[in-house]
Order: structure tokens, then sequence, then C-alpha cells
């Protein structure tokens, strides 16, 4: 039976789950590497994600959908196997990162628009047979002090709806992702101007995707949390962030979009899960709310791993410890003592 895009939205945002994002691209996965000295090879590549993948415990308790890059949905495990039939073995779904990167926007000095509408529903298609049954595109938003402009956020939006449009009618579930950013260069916002913003950018992202068409029953969004620039010197509580947070959602998300999965941005790994808790500890929301974390979900297992076959165990109980912390916060469940048991 073919599973409905409601079905699988539903889906990633089960309680007490969330999305693993493994779909950095060649460049990011090498400054990845080059912290640990290892040399980013397909093949180190492929171990390294064969080491997440295979890590059954996290992946079966606590992740419910895993991001790809074009290069690891076509990849095979040591024993021959489709990374992909390693991630459905545990009951995660396969998920593609289908844009093709944040590109200068033409008259908008410090801010992009998002390419790779081309092609995409061929590309969909071939997602689709290849176990794709959500995919990923993200818009960068940069706040400046005449930024962002109405243009820019126009250009993302219109670009992140008719990608989601084409998500849908290929039998694929879209995840939004408008991330205004944290830790761009000069990032001196307050948290006052990223409340403003996101729920502005939101506004303008859900009035393209209606126009669009999109059936918000079945995406997902992929929002930043409300939070101060990294240069901005002003330090945020985290019942702010959450509280926040939350307020933007209620002025901005219709209750009909299923889920909400966060990217970390720029936070601490600990930081992410806290504030991720505390915005479900508030209790009484319309969506699922969950996380959709790369780098907080890989960087201790990473560093565990070391590129080192024996050091495979010691990578997936790293992972397993930061996806079991982030599933708690999922539930709004988790505190710091937790962090200090050894998983």
């Amino acid at each position: 039976m073919t599973e409905s895009l409601q079905d699988i939205a539903r889906r990633l945002v089960a309680p007490g789950k969330g999305i693993l994002a493994a779909d950095e691209s060649s460049s990011t996965i090498k400054k990845r590497f080059d912290s640990i000295n290892l040399a980013s090879t397909a093949d180190a590549r492929r171990d390294y994600r064969e080491m997440l993948f295979s890590a059954d415990q996290a992946m079966r308790n606590h992740v419910s959908g895993v991001i790809l890059f074009d290069e690891t949905i076509r990849q095979q495990a040591k024993d021959g196997r489709a990374l992909v039939e390693l991630i459905t073995a545990t009951g995660s779904i396969p998920g593609i990162k289908v844009d093709t990167g944040a590109k200068a926007l033409a008259f908008h000095p410090g801010e992009t628009v998002t390419e790779g509408l081309d092609g995409l529903r061929e590309r969909l298609v071939e997602y689709h047979k290849l176990g794709a049954r959500f995919a990923k595109w993200r818009a960068v938003i940069t706040i400046g002090e005449t930024l962002p402009t109405p243009g820019a956020l126009s250009a993302n939006a219109h670009a992140l709806a008719r990608y989601a449009a084409l998500c849908q009618e290929n039998g694929i579930v879209p995840i939004v992702e408008p991330e205004v950013l944290m830790d761009n260069p000069n990032a001196t916002h307050t948290i006052e101007t990223c409340h403003k913003v996101t729920e502005a950018t939101l506004r303008v992202v859900f009035d393209e995707l209606d126009r669009a068409r999109v059936d918000l029953s079945g995406i997902i969004l992929k929002p930043n949390m409300v939070v101060p620039g990294k240069d901005s010197g002003q330090k945020a509580s985290p019942s702010e962030v959450a509280e926040r947070t939350v307020a933007v959602f209620h002025a901005a998300v219709p209750t009909s979009v299923p889920g909400i999965a966060f990217l970390s941005g720029g936070q601490s790994d600990e930081l992410a899960t806290e504030h991720l808790s505390l915005i479900n500890a508030i209790g009484d929301l319309p969506w699922g709310i969950t996380f959709s974390y790369g780098r907080a979900l890989q960087a201790a297992a990473l560093k565990a791993w070391g590129g080192k076959p024996e050091n495979v165990a010691a990578g997936q109980q790293a992972f397993l410890h930061r996806c079991r912390m982030n599933g708690l916060a999922a539930l709004g469940q988790w505190n710091a003592e937790l962090e200090r048991e050894v998983a």
C-alpha cells in the first residue's frame, strides 16, 4: 500500500523521534573530516555514514528520517546493500536534499536566492525510485541593517513553494526550510529583531505555499529558533527563546501543518537540545515539534570515531547519546542531569 503524504509527514514527527540531517555537501563533509585529519574519499564518507545508519538502537528508537546527499542515496554499504536499505531496515525514512545552494540575488547586495528548480521534476522521479519519500530545500535569509528586503523574501518563498508543489506531485513530502541566519558575518541583531524577521518570513512563505496549491497537511516546516545574532552580545535565556519561538509559530504557522522540525543553526549541541525541550514543555501545541539536526547530532560521533574502524562502536555510542537526548527533548523531558549519564 502506498503511504500518503500525510502519513509520511506524521511519521517524520512521531513522538520522541526526529530527523538526522546527513546531507552535507562534499565541501562541508571535507571540513568535518579535516577536523579529525581524515581525507574525504568516497570510501571514508561511506564508512562514516554507514557507522551512523547502522547504529541500530539510535536509528530505531530516535530517528524518524534521514536527509541524504545525492552521492549517499546512490552508495552501497561494505556488504553491498544500498545505504538506503540500512535506513529503511531500522524503520526510518530516507529523504534527499534537492536544492543546489544559495546564490547571490541580482541587485540585492548581501542576499541570496536558492537554486535547483531546473530539471527538479525529473530528479524527483528518480529519487522516488531510489527510495526517497521526503526532500529538503533550504532558503537562507540574512538579517542586516536594511535586510532582509521584500524582494529577497519573495524570491526565496516563491522557490520554496515551487519546490514543495513539485515534491507533492511526485509523492514526496517537502521539508520547507526558510533559515533566518544567526551566524552570518556581523550578526549583531537582537532576539527582538529575529522574532520580527522570522515571523515575517514565515508569513511570506505560507502565502506562497497557498498560491502554489501546496497541501499543508503533507509538508514539514524546518525553521530556525528565535535567537539573537551570534555577534549581538545579547544573552537570551533558554525560556525566552522557547516562548518567542512558540509565539512566532502561533502567529504565522497554520495548524494544518503536521510538524515542525528545527534546524540547530549555530547553536551548541546541548543548547539546541535544551531549547527544543523547553519549547515542547510549553505544551498544548497543534504541531508535532522535533529536531532536524546535522552537526548537533553528529559532532560527538565524528570525534569519537576519528576515521578508525576500531572506534565504530564508540562513535555509535556517542551518536546514540545525542539522539537519545534529543528524543527526550522532543517530548519535553530533557534535563541537564541526563547529559551527564553514560549513554
